[in-house]
């Protein structure tokens, strides 16, 4: 027997809904990693006590029991499994695997039983059902019963909202028994510290963040927010473009609710140069025997440092940060658009990172291929399409071209598929000498279009060619076609050369010299608009390109309304007057040519003539 027993195709429940995985059984530890969040659960070898198989919806499962309390329970094993699995646990974990068979005869009356965080309901000494206490949001009670209510899963079909238990009148210890495990939030006690009027891009607003030792508290103006550690996925700390700012994104799974809204990631935006002195609400004792040496009661520097130092301690996760890419401009981010919202793409050393409207995080493993495309708005940009496995794309438009080089060397270095590789093996042939040059910077989607056009160039050839043998043929003699067949050695009548195309040169068109002191034309509704709004859209954006602030203003002149475009359209009309007027006195004053203009001599010679 081997070391370890790997399972694919693994199923864990969460929150009534079924995520797939893969379960590996180890010497040291039993390690699960879902395939839909990455995520990894892993129990030490030394702390199983109790394994149960079991027959249930997805086949065969198994429940594991460690000495801590905690149950973990995995589904999709097959029949033949149980004897593999029952010799790799009594050989490697000295735990054997028994067979419990579950109640299905739909009673609903029998007894509960509490084991750990696990409350069962059974018949006749065999489990009818199980419910996990940490999925229980509130616990209500009534003059005879006990309403159990359940946190929701978004992406389940169909969710248990409540469950009422009957119980004798007065009796609480049903009740106590339920809010010692479940997952009830309550802010009992003091905070451990307090972070101030922190902004926040996702949700917007301002919140102050009270740090608990289970959960993060946002409070607001209009919503408060209670985030179990247990529900943070993944910790970021991300550098902005400009230098001066700094991300902290913190993935969530279940996402926080507002309304319909949901939220995957909360993300907070801080400056380099805010300073702060914290202490925590605790003694020196204290945070030394629960936090080992990660936190001290008293710690001062950059605010975004303290935040990200007592994150890191609370959630007992490492905090992601950039690795080895650098854009063109030296920064290791790139900037472009996602769904018509301006952001910065960040190549990780596992993934993609999109901030912020809306986040997005992919990782390598999710993956299937990337497409380099060509921009829709100009030559100067291209767009990095992203597909995962599951058949979602995501495509980030407006990249800088001079971002093309950088991109493609970290996509091929981290060894993902590439759609459109055979435009880009050249990339590598250029010289480092001359990689900003952009005459000299290699663009695969050039040599792309001017393959494209040697093939319509040969397809026209061809067909001249074809063309021109079919009119000879045509015009060849019977008794020509009479004697090649009768004599097969004589030579074939030679064809005419084809004769060379003549391309007439197109002689330049002459532009009308400028009169540099007429007076300047008047701008439109439009631009007179886009004039006022231009500084307010890159305060709103930072570091949006000059094409970026076109398109999106393009976009809100749509939205206005008619009475919003009323005044507009009234200064316009006054713009044109004024240079109507202008331009008569410009004339009178003898500017201008002088010379009649083309439609009028011609409306001259046809009154001639008639």
């Amino acid at each position: 027997m081997g070391d370890t027993l790997e399972f694919s195709d693994i199923y864990q429940e969460v929150k009534g809904s079924w995520n797939d995985g893969r379960l590996r059984f180890g010497r040291q530890s039993v390690v699960y990693k879902s395939s839909k969040t990455g995520k990894v659960d892993s129990i030490p070898a030394a702390e199983l006590s109790q394994a149960q198989w079991r027959r249930v919806c997805l086949g065969q499962g198994i429940k594991l029991t460690t000495s801590t309390g905690h149950i973990y329970k995995y589904d999709g094993f097959r029949d033949t499994d149980f004897e593999k699995i029952s010799e790799y646990f009594k050989a490697h974990y000295k735990v054997e695997l028994s067979e419990k068979e579950l109640c299905v005869k739909g009673w609903n009356w029998g007894t509960t039983k509490f084991s750990g965080p696990l409350l069962s309901f059974e018949v006749s000494d065999s489990p009818a059902f199980e419910i996990p206490l940490a999925s229980v949001s509130q616990c209500a009670t009534g003059k005879n019963e006990v309403t159990l209510e359940f946190h929701q899963n978004d992406e389940a079909e169909v969710s248990l909202m409540e469950v009422r238990f009957y119980v004798p009148p007065g009796d609480t210890v049903f009740r106590d028994s339920v809010l010692s495990k479940a997952d009830v939030i309550q802010a009992t006690g003091d905070a451990v510290c307090i972070f101030k009027e922190l902004q926040c891009l996702t949700p917007r607003g301002r919140y102050d963040i009270r740090i608990y030792p289970s959960f993060l508290h946002l409070h607001g103006k209009t919503f408060d927010y209670k985030i179990p550690y247990s529900t943070v996925l993944r910790l970021f700390l991300l550098p902005h473009k400009d230098q001066r700012q700094m991300f902290f994104m913190i993935s969530l799974d279940p996402p926080i609710k507002q309304g319909q809204t949901r939220y995957h990631f909360l993300i907070l935006l801080f400056s380099k140069e805010e300073d702060l002195s914290l202490s925590l609400n605790m003694t020196e004792e204290e945070v030394e025997k629960r936090y080992g040496g990660k936190l001290s009661k008293n710690m001062s520097g950059s605010l975004y440092e303290m935040v990200g130092r007592v994150m890191k301690a609370l959630v007992n996760r490492k905090i992601t940060v950039p690795g080895n890419f650098l854009g063109h401009s030296g920064t290791q981010c790139i900037t472009c658009s996602y769904k018509a919202s301006s952001g910065l793409l960040y190549p990780l050393e596992r993934g993609f990172v999109y901030i912020h409207k809306p986040p997005v995080h992919l990782r390598f493993e999710e993956v299937s291929c990337v497409n380099f495309a060509r921009g829709t708005t100009t030559t100067r940009s291209f767009d990095f399409e992203i597909e995962t496995k599951q058949g979602t794309q995501f495509t980030f438009s407006s990249i800088e071209r001079e971002e093309y080089g950088k991109l493609f060397d970290f996509v091929t270095a981290k060894k993902l598929s590439i759609k459109n590789r055979g435009f880009k093996e050249g990339i590598k042939g250029k010289d480092d000498m001359l990689e900003d040059s952009d005459e000299d910077q290699h663009d695969a989607y050039l040599e792309r279009m001017k393959e494209e056009g040697k093939i319509r160039e040969e397809a026209n050839d061809s067909d001249d060619s074809d063309g021109e043998s079919g009119e000879y043929d045509s015009k060849a003699s019977a008794s020509d076609s009479s004697a090649e067949e009768g004599d097969s050695d004589r030579e074939k009548k030679k064809r005419p050369a084809k004769k060379a195309k003549v391309v007439k040169e197109r002689k330049p068109r002459k532009k009308k010299p400028k009169d540099s002191g007429a007076p300047k034309r008047p701008m439109s509704a439009y631009f007179l608009w886009l004039n006022a709004s231009r500084e307010s859209i890159k305060a709103e954006h930072p570091g949006i390109s000059i094409t970026e602030i076109s398109k999106r203003a393009g976009e809100m002149w749509r939205e206005l309304g008619k009475e919003q475009k009323v005044e507009w359209d009234g200064k316009a009309e006054e713009a044109k007057k004024d240079y109507e007027v202008a331009m008569r006195e410009y004339r009178e004053s003898g500017g201008g040519s002088s010379a009649p203009s083309k439609k009028y001599s011609i409306m001259s010679q046809l009154n001639t003539y008639s």
